[in-house]
């Protein structure tokens, strides 16, 4: 259940209220929110003072529920992104920062396409412990020499909640990974931050886990959530993983939040993301997440599937056709 609580209503007033019922208060502005577990359905009395209106709902998928609200919106610099708006960013750069040449060069690809946002990690959760861990604090200083150079948007991600706060610091657009997306650390910071926050869906993840992820984020009070599938596990073996189109669809359907994709980590190899990325694009999402790195056969993470900048140009060409016949501007 979501309780719109009347204006003015003093929020230290109901916190005694709160914990019986396992609800959350959310800072909305004038009208802030109280959120209870779907499970209750009637208005409790004691909350009847204090209420304007509430809604009842069937699962605990409510603030990011179009039953609640049809379409959220996410401002990312140049645009502003949502299904009113027709608006696509398409985000690309390296998978991991590697050097200073490196980062540099991928910022300017960015900046020379007429883009806005350059992806790449500086904190890396590997599978394996022996493999390359990212630079840390380092790659995001990096990233913030080409943020303040090039006048671009800096997406990276965050491993885990020992580095949360450097990583809401530095950038401008805070990704949770596939492999993070159940840390409720990183969730509830991000939740107390505005930044715009971009969960990946995990790979093992249901549709009703990955909203519930972001219900974390919205019920700390940050609206500016966005949802993005990169694909998931199934028995298939001859790709990396799935890429859930009909999940999307789903998500177009029942959810309010601005969705991305990623062709990149769903297919696992270089070959298959154009034609991945143009089957994202005719969905009519709200952006792509595109891995491109100047050489990807001496990249220090995943090279297989990173295209390497002629590449990427060439699928840009097809992708800003495409986008012209759907109606979308791409930044």
């Amino acid at each position: 259940m979501i309780i719109r609580l009347k204006q003015g209503v003093d929020p230290n007033s109901i916190n005694p209220l709160l914990g019986a019922l396992h609800a959350v208060f959310v800072p909305n502005g004038v009208a802030n929110l109280v959120v209870t577990p779907s499970s209750v359905r009637d208005l409790p009395e004691e909350f009847e003072p204090f209420t304007d209106q509430y809604q009842v709902f069937d699962n605990d998928i409510q603030l990011a529920s179009s039953l609640y609200k049809e379409r959220r919106e996410v401002e990312l610099g140049p645009a502003v992104i949502g299904r009113d708006h027709q608006n696509t960013a398409v985000i690309i750069g390296p998978c991991s920062v590697e050097s200073r040449e490196q980062i540099r060069k991928s910022a300017e690809l960015v900046k020379d396409l007429g883009l806005s946002i350059l992806r790449a990690g500086s904190y890396k959760p590997r599978t394996s412990p022996y493999s390359f861990q990212g630079l840390a604090e380092e790659g995001l200083k990096l990233l913030e020499e080409v943020r303040s150079e090039f006048g671009i948007r800096i997406i990276t991600e965050a491993r885990d909640a020992t580095h949360i706060d450097e990583v809401i610091a530095f950038s401008d657009i805070i990704q949770i990974g596939t492999k993070a997306m159940y840390d409720q650390g990183i969730l509830r910071k991000c939740g107390k931050t505005t930044k715009p926050v971009l969960i990946k869906r995990g790979f093992g993840s249901t549709l009703q886990d990955f909203v519930q992820a972001a219900e974390f984020v919205l019920s700390g009070g940050n609206p500016n959530v966005i949802l993005c599938e990169r694909g998931i596990r199934t028995f298939e073996t001859r790709t990396r993983f799935t890429l859930d189109l009909c999940g999307v669809a789903w998500l177009k359907e029942h959810v309010n939040l601005p969705v991305v994709l990623d062709p990149s980590h769903a297919i696992g190899m270089a070959y298959g993301v154009p034609d991945l990325a143009r089957a994202c694009m005719a969905m009519g999402v709200e952006g792509l997440l595109i891995e491109v790195h100047p050489d990807p056969a001496n990249a220090k993470s995943d090279p297989a599937q990173q295209l390497n900048h002629q590449q990427f140009r060439e699928l840009f060409v097809t992708l800003q056709e495409l986008g012209n016949a759907l109606g979308l501007r791409i930044f």
